[in-house]
């Protein structure tokens, strides 16, 4: 039996199962600090030179560990370094959007090793959505060399509300009273751990994105809806009921329109992807102009035809795009007056426009929020992109079976 398999059994004698938490202790920081000696790993984890020899050997019988030779020190006796097999365990990452999945694997060094992007896939809560949902997973996988056994766990991200401590959904696939995360066990063999999309996001700007320093970190997710995921002091902020960042749901707005949640008036209803569509089409059968509607029929339009459309200079969609930038800037200006962060990271398909989006964003922050609490906060478009949720739903998965934050 391996340490993987040994991780998986509750009823570990008391010493086992400290040696065990030890070893993911060990695992975790060589996976953030590279190689190490004996005696380096003696002085940060705080036990004997002996017992860290003891623990990191067994590592090595595992094939988690290996000897990477002596250092380079210029004087007296050459300790030998230490550090992870790469390849000896993966995580999965699965982002699940509105009209596509993205899918990545990590190795245990945080290399991002395999992805597979855009796959079709209509998001729906229905059983057959989570039926296509599982096979799209297992055929990945099978077009990896890696063998189940391997893969150590997996992350997924849904929208909607998320309770990621229980793994229940209550947006979608909530069909039995099975969590959806056993479900998903069940049906890949995977451990699986599920995540809000945005926090998923947010966690990867923060550990592989657009974060830099900072700790105190909103990660906003412009997408068909609005999410957003805090991070303070490093951690994600899940709130008591692990629903917290219901930023597109705040009553924005005194309007008729039904948010997709149920009330009338969300922010969402009038500065979302969603909103931009809806507006986009109106326009046009107002007889207004877009290069779009010469391949494409009204009721055909999406939202990644407009943002398209904005990168490729077209009037209607840059002017539509500004229009929903404004009236996300003055929701940006309140979470800059509640929350004083050091940085917000705008991401989602709406960031893909970039400046376009951006700057209106930054004009009505400057009109709307005060002056003294903006200075200090950074606004910043994604690095990660597309990637961002795949690279978070890793690392959180990775995280959760170490227990490394």
């Amino acid at each position: 039996m391996t340490f993987w398999d040994d991780l998986e059994s509750e009823s570990k004698p008391g010493i086992a199962f400290k040696n065990n938490s030890i070893k993911k202790e060990i695992i975790s920081i060589l996976s953030v600090s590279g190689n190490m000696t004996i005696s380096d790993l003696s002085k940060k984890l705080l036990l004997s030179v002996p017992k860290i020899t003891t623990l990191i050997n067994e590592l090595i019988s595992d094939g988690i560990a290996c000897d990477y030779g002596k250092t380079t020190v210029t004087s007296g006796r050459k300790p030998s370094i230490y550090g992870l097999v790469a390849n000896s365990g993966f995580f999965l990452g699965v982002d699940i959007k509105q009209t596509h999945i993205n899918i990545g694997l990590i190795d245990l060094c945080k290399n991002l090793t395999s992805t597979s992007k855009n796959i079709p896939y209509t998001l729906s809560n229905e059983k057959h959505s989570l039926d296509e949902l599982c096979a799209i997973i297992k055929n990945f996988i099978s077009k990896t060399s890696i063998s189940n056994d391997k893969i150590l766990a997996m992350g997924l991200n849904l929208s909607g509300r998320i309770n990621s401590t229980t793994g229940y959904s209550y947006s979608f696939f909530h069909f039995s009273e099975d969590p959806l995360s056993v479900y998903l066990e069940q049906a890949t063999g995977i451990k699986t751990f599920i995540e809000n999309d945005s926090r998923a996001m947010a966690y990867g700007e923060y550990i592989a994105g657009a974060v830099r320093h900072e700790k105190n970190v909103l990660f906003l997710n412009l997408d068909y809806g609005i999410g957003m995921g805090i991070i303070i002091n490093g951690q994600i902020y899940y709130g008591k009921s692990g629903f917290a960042g219901e930023f597109g749901h705040i009553p924005f707005f005194d309007n008729e329109i039904i948010c997709q949640c149920g009330k009338k008036g969300c922010l969402e209803t009038e500065a979302s992807g969603r909103a931009l569509t809806h507006l986009f089409r109106e326009k046009i059968k107002n007889g207004y102009a877009s290069s779009i509607t010469k391949d494409l029929a009204i009721e055909d339009v999406k939202l990644s035809h407009i943002i398209q459309a904005a990168k490729d200079d077209d009037v209607l969609a840059i002017d539509l795009v500004a229009e929903i930038g404004e009236k996300l800037g003055r929701g940006i200006a309140m979470l800059i007056n509640l929350y004083n962060p050091e940085l917000i990271v705008l991401g989602g398909a709406l960031a893909e426009t970039s400046e376009y989006i951006l700057f209106p964003i930054k004009s009505a922050i400057n009109k709307y929020s005060l002056n003294l609490v903006n200075t200090d906060t950074q606004i910043k478009l994604s690095l990660l992109n597309e990637n961002a949720g795949v690279v978070g739903a890793c690392f959180l998965a990775r995280d959760r079976v170490l227990e490394a934050r």
